[in-house]
């Protein structure tokens, strides 16, 4: 929306070498708003425009811009104002481009970094990816539970221009071993006279530094918090994470798992920023893989050649029978992989999760085996013990599917991988191959081959 009002004008203002103009669209703007519209320019244009304004207004749209072209758009500023730049910038999201750049030319970029921010930036480096760590910011609101509430809002007053959030201040002793918290609010009603050991919450959620960044935003939204505390081995306050963070974790979690559950593998960055090469591979392997697999399917049916000859008419309910199997287990599978994303659950609840799938199998079963037996009856005209041979195998099928889809991927689960991975075509391709067996092995027993 905004693209098509703004960029017209934008476009006139660079023909027209309108600095004026620029520097009042970049501070006019929310830097969000002004990011969606400078990532339709050219690199060069868009530092044009950035360029007019102040280096906290630029470090601020540049956070902004997706992380592709954030990597491009550095190539196009000096080395000597990009480290600038850099200092102005959100810790994580600094880390997050840095990460992104040549190892060689974030060496020479660090050099010219102050050397407050340069420390904190190999820290942050140092963590691993996707952990707590990798995702906090260090600039958060700490004091010492010794100073009065006056003492605190003076200090706070100092420390808010340099940090991401002041609403909690996390208490801290001389070793900035981690003891409590409080809020703002809670500052600002209680008595200016009061000490804040008298009512600080000593009782701290925290998470770990190396703790999986899905685990960090999963209880950043069970308590409902605004920030998190993150400590190291020694309980040390390392930084916090913010609950934006953990949005844009939410958000890249539930992208993985969509790509996990259509059989692809991941992308890094978004459809159109990534290279068509690259997606062709990610998809590639995996549709050599299920085409693999499938050839399985191929091999039982040759293995079954000379019922298939002496009964042809197996043939034409080979497709309700892989189908109905499939579906089912494809089905259960992403049920429970998305319950398995929304909260950690116990031995005794994922238990629990495989044998109300196994109940609710049985009930389809039942139900596309009647239908089975009616439309092979009435419809194709097949015999009892025929239509019968049908029924029984969709039963079995959709049983065997939809316990396989909820099995595997609370194997998965338990053996530390991500439950996506068992992708619904793959449960497909899986069940398919174990469906013809039972069809055929239904076929032989009951019609005495």
């Amino acid at each position: 929306m905004y693209n098509r009002l703004l960029l017209p004008d934008l476009r006139v203002m660079l023909e027209e070498d309108d600095k004026q103009a620029m520097t009042e669209f970049c501070e006019a703007l929310h830097p969000a708003v002004a990011a969606e519209v400078l990532e339709e320019l050219q690199t060069g244009e868009t530092w044009r425009v950035v360029s007019n304004c102040s280096f906290e207004q630029q470090g601020e749209i540049l956070g902004f811009l997706s992380l592709p072209y954030q990597t491009e758009l550095v190539q196009v500023i000096g080395r000597e104002h990009l480290s600038h730049l850099i200092e102005t910038m959100a810790p994580d999201d600094r880390v997050d481009l840095l990460e992104r750049m040549e190892p060689e030319h974030v060496e020479a970029l660090l050099p010219l970094i102050a050397q407050a921010e340069r420390s904190d930036i190999r820290k942050l480096l140092s963590y691993p990816e996707e952990s707590a760590g990798s995702i906090m910011t260090t600039e958060y609101a700490s004091l010492s539970e010794g100073i009065t509430v006056t003492e605190a809002l003076e200090w706070l007053r100092q420390q808010a221009p340099d940090r991401e959030t002041i609403y909690y201040i996390y208490i801290v002793d001389e070793d900035r071993r981690l003891t409590g918290f409080t809020s703002l609010r809670q500052l600002i009603l209680s008595n200016p006279e009061k000490q804040l050991s008298e009512f600080m919450e000593r009782d701290v959620i925290r998470v770990r530094v190396d703790d999986d960044q899905e685990l960090v935003a999963q209880e950043l939204a069970r308590y409902d918090f605004i920030a998190i505390p993150v400590v190291d081995n020694q309980n040390q306050l390392v930084g916090i994470v913010t609950y934006d963070d953990a949005m844009d974790v939410f958000r890249e979690e539930a992208t993985e798992d969509v790509h996990r559950l259509g059989a692809i593998d991941p992308l890094e960055d978004s459809y159109l920023e990534t290279p068509i090469s690259t997606i062709a591979w990610k998809r590639g392997i995996w549709l050599m893989f299920l085409a693999v697999v499938a050839l399985f399917t191929a091999e039982v049916l040759q293995h079954y050649e000379k019922v298939t000859t002496g009964h042809i008419w197996l043939i034409f309910f080979l497709p309700l029978v892989l189908a109905s199997g499939g579906n089912a287990g494809a089905q259960s599978a992403t049920l429970i992989i998305r319950a398995l994303a929304l909260g950690d659950l116990t031995e005794q609840e994922n238990v629990r999760m495989a044998r109300r799938e196994l109940l609710v199998g049985c009930l389809l079963g039942i139900g596309l085996a009647l239908v089975s037996f009616i439309a092979a009856s009435f419809q194709f005209g097949r015999s009892p013990l025929e239509a019968m041979v049908v029924a029984s195998t969709v039963f079995l099928v959709v049983i065997i599917g939809t316990f396989s889809g909820a099995v595997l991927p609370l194997i998965c689960r338990h053996l530390g991988m991500d439950p996506a991975v068992m992708s619904t075509p793959l449960i497909a391709a899986l069940v398919d191959v174990g469906g013809a067996v039972i069809y055929y092995t239904v076929a032989i027993n009951l019609l005495g081959m």
